[in-house]
């Protein structure tokens, strides 16, 4: 196929050295730059090599059909001919296709489908370097293929990076290097006036968009050539579209503003990747709304506002001018609630280069970055692969399925983190879609396997099948595709949103209506699809079951809701499910930092759903523990961390009412006892003895004490906090003195010492490495040296007649040679009556 087109892209020159490493070794890695001809010349040639179908993987749906487009005009025929292409719930073959173009996730269930891959010669794995978890498994898959059941399949992954010595060592085939033909590349950093704040969740300062939009006005006054602007997402691409509304360049020529994100059909992406040839596409107006509006001639220029979809898997033709906002999305987890997000973070170095690339395909370009060089040199190298921070439940059931629960043995480029893979298993036994295996791991079931085939999350995939049983197939198809299809919608209930697209007739959610439908083998009934919508959310997500908590304002709705899971989420104030006793939550964000989850989608349900629903998260306990500052002792109702009933013990455990008290003492700190002046004395005692003597006088600090409570503190007529400020604590502690040297304690660290003239001066041990008394000076005459304790010479305040601060010294021999005179001096003339000999010692 590839002889009868006569393109001369870049990568041509190295299909022979592909074709040969692919016969020689089975395997090997293409590198070559986007734009350069990997996606559509190499499978072609790869169609002359073997004698089967060449199955080519897109990470994307947008990149599978503009693929197969490309493919296809270059042999002269339709699409579906010896070009076809398939993604869920949509296939253009044929019996002559010889190159099929798939997404990376179709691939994977093709995989557990049929391992052997019948009639597929050739596998090309593209954009490898884009690290999807679908394209992992895809590669794992297709590497153990090769090793235990086709040895002959030939693999090629492709990356448009030079780092492939991971994937040249996961396949054990050589690197290709296809040319780099790249036109040079002028980089202009654009930083905004003014510092903006980092983006947070999945916002974006508008001040940031203000400035995107100003500099792609700047770039069509300055540079030739379309321009293609890089945004984080759907949201902002329409805002930046709002404020450029209707532009000009800089001879005065009016400007398409088209978009293109992964939320277009095909028509509208299909119509933007063909150039400038007065094709239909999505043109923003000067409101920002899009529409369909048919371009002007060939030569009026375009305005792309894009996602990341056009940094490596699609070339959009024209572009001379790329204008990077440098923000990327990418999905973020949080594995310990169950909760999924997209966040907004700075593009990597390596990403920033790839988009620049596409200014450089068709002749000399300008890359306009909006940030300084400076910040530049601090961002990350490479994004990080989406194993590393998405979520793994699907994974997981992938592994499984394929037998290997753990992944051992497969040639997985970076091992699942070991909390996220741990918390996904967790979820697919709590579905159970995986259970104890003879071997002792995890082991899909089979209704597992059945959730697995059906192409959705398998959260999802449980709703549907077990929704249909109760509540009928036509509801749990028609939710489960709302939720499958990501269908959009400005109202967060879920009911509302249903009842839009029903009314609507949404073209992706009939679709996925269809697909669901045909792939469950669910026949569509006559249930009654108005009230039970909630049923299928809670059962795909049971620790999601939300109940109102707290209190509103006066006269308002409660927000805040607590779900079985113990994660607390909050409506939005204009929300119309304010004030539902209880939610289904099918969506909910909540961002690095966000104090609760903010919700997105949810639907109303009753408790007895709830109930119904989470009935694996229901317990009826005893509970005796240390909460909001007391000891409580009541039976507990409950669904998951959501309490139904309490109803207190008449008598409860006293040992499980003394392990609560430890463990109130733990949180809160000694501070409950009352410390009255005998305890503290005692234990200021104890405390310079353990530093000046050591073993065997014990550590009273704080951390030692909470380890031997149970050998000094009685716990066991305590039932609540008020209990603990009755214990008597210095009795108490002398239960730690040693015995064979208790009777030594008021030796070692008397309470007081007495003065040569006979009185009882009180020690202060507050600093246990240094005692203290304080007295006037004329007590102390008669000392030659300070009084020494257990080996430590005790720090003398020495006070004025008027009891005011004069000296202070640890050795008294010297100070009474040095620093008395200078006292003596300046207190004879102020206190006259009292004495101030020469020399105190006597």
């Amino acid at each position: 196929m590839i002889d009868e087109v006569g393109l001369d892209l870049p990568v041509r020159p190295a299909l022979p050295a592909v074709l040969a490493a692919l016969s020689e070794r089975g395997a090997a890695v293409l590198v070559a730059p986007p734009g350069t001809g990997k996606t559509t010349l190499v499978p072609l040639a790869l169609a002359g090599a073997v004698g089967g179908r060449v199955l080519v993987a897109e990470p994307r749906r947008v990149a599978v059909r503009a693929a197969a487009a490309r493919m296809a005009s270059l042999v002269g025929e339709p699409v579906g001919q010896r070009v076809g292409y398939a993604v869920r719930g949509e296939r253009h073959t044929g019996p002559r296709t010889r190159v099929e173009v798939v997404t990376t996730g179709l691939l994977v269930a093709r995989l557990q489908h049929d391992p052997e891959l019948a009639g597929v010669d050739a596998v090309v794995l593209d954009e490898c370097h884009e690290r999807h978890l679908d394209t992992d498994l895809a590669l794992a898959f297709a590497v153990d293929v090769r090793a235990s059941l086709r040895p002959e399949l030939r693999l090629l992954a492709t990356s448009a990076t030079a780092a492939a010595d991971e994937l040249s060592a996961a396949l054990e085939g050589p690197v290709v290097t296809a040319p780099d033909p790249m036109h040079p590349v002028d980089t202009v950093w654009s930083p905004p006036p003014r510092p903006v704040p980092p983006p947070r969740g999945m916002r974006v300062e508008p001040a940031l968009l203000d400035h995107v939009a100003a500099v792609v006005r700047r770039a069509l006054t300055e540079a030739v050539g379309d321009v293609l602007v890089f945004l984080p997402g759907r949201r902002e691409i329409d805002e930046v579209a709002r404020r450029l509304g209707r532009i000009r360049d800089g001879a005065g020529t009016d400007v398409d503003v088209l978009t293109l994100h992964g939320g277009q059909d095909g028509a509208r992406q299909d119509a933007v990747l063909a150039g400038a040839s007065g094709a239909t596409g999505e043109v923003a107006g000067a409101s920002g709304a899009t529409g369909d509006v048919t371009g002007a001639s060939g030569a009026r220029r375009r305005v792309v506002l894009s996602t990341a979809i056009a940094e490596t898997s699609l070339t959009v033709p024209g572009v001379r001018v790329v204008v990077d906002a440098g923000l990327s999305r990418r999905p973020w987890t949080d594995h310990a609630r169950g909760l999924d997000a997209l966040v907004t973070v700075l593009a990597s170095r390596s990403s920033a280069t790839q988009r620049a690339g596409r200014a450089g395909r068709e002749g000399p370009g300008v890359a306009y970055r909006c940030w300084s060089e400076a910040e530049h040199a601090h961002r990350d190298r490479d994004d990080a692969p989406e194993v590393a921070h998405a979520d793994l439940t699907a994974f997981a059931l992938a592994l499984a399925r394929w037998g290997t629960p753990d992944g051992a043995g497969l040639a997985l480029l970076d091992p699942p983190p070991e909390a996220a893979f741990a918390a996904a298993r967790a979820v697919l036994r709590g579905l159970d879609l995986t259970g104890p295996g003879a071997v002792g791991t995890d082991q899909i079931t089979g209704r597992g396997r059945a959730v697995a085939g059906v192409g959705v999350h398998p959260r999802l995939g449980r709703a549907l099948l077990d929704g249909a049983a109760a509540v009928g197939a036509r509801t749990a198809v028609e939710v489960v595709a709302l939720l499958s299809a990501e269908v959009p919608g400005n109202s967060d209930d879920l009911d509302e949103r249903w009842r839009a697209a029903r009314a609507s007739n949404d073209p992706r959610w009939r679709a996925e209506v269809r697909r669901l439908r045909q792939v469950s083998g669910l026949r569509r009934s006559d249930d009654d699809v108005r009230s039970r919508g909630g049923a299928v959310v809670a059962l795909a997500y049971p620790d999601r079951l939300a109940r109102a908590r707290g209190s509103a304002g006066p006269g308002e709705a409660a927000r805040e809701y607590l779900t079985t899971g113990g994660t607390g989420v909050e409506l939005s104030a204009s929300s119309a499910l304010r004030g539902t006793p209880w939610l289904a939550v099918a969506d909910a964000v909540r961002g690095p930092g966000d104090r609760v989850a903010r919700v997105r989608l949810a639907v109303p349900v009753d408790e007895d759903l709830a109930r119904e629903a989470a009935a694996g998260w229901w317990h009826d306990d005893e509970v005796v523990a240390w909460e909001d500052g007391d000891v409580v002792a009541e039976r507990r109702e409950r669904l998951g961390a959501v309490v139904l009933a309490r109803r207190p013990l008449a008598r409860p455990d006293p040992t499980a009412v003394a392990a609560a008290v430890r463990d109130g003492l733990a949180v809160e700190g000694l501070d409950l006892l009352r410390w009255d002046d005998a305890a503290t004395s005692l234990r200021a005692r104890l405390a310079f003895l353990h530093e000046a003597v050591g073993d065997p006088w014990p550590d009273v600090g704080d951390e030692a004490l909470l380890a031997r409570l149970d050998e000094w503190l009685d716990l066991s007529r305590v039932r609540r906090r008020a209990d603990l400020a009755r214990l008597r604590v210095a009795p108490a502690l002398r239960h730690l003195l040693p015995w064979s040297e208790a009777h030594r304690l008021d030796e070692l660290a008397p309470t007081s010492i007495t003065t040569p003239a006979g009185r009882s001066v009180r020690v202060d041990y507050t600093d246990p490495t240094a005692p203290v008394v304080a007295l006037k000076v004329q007590q102390a005459f008669g000392w030659e040296v300070a009084p020494v304790l257990a080996g430590v010479p005790v720090v003398v305040h020495l006070l004025s007649p008027a009891g005011r601060p004069a000296a202070v010294t640890a050795d008294l021999a010297s100070f009474w040679d040095t620093g008395y005179p200078q006292v003596r001096a300046d207190l004879r003339g102020r206190y006259p009556k009292h004495a101030w000999p020469e020399d105190p010692r006597r």
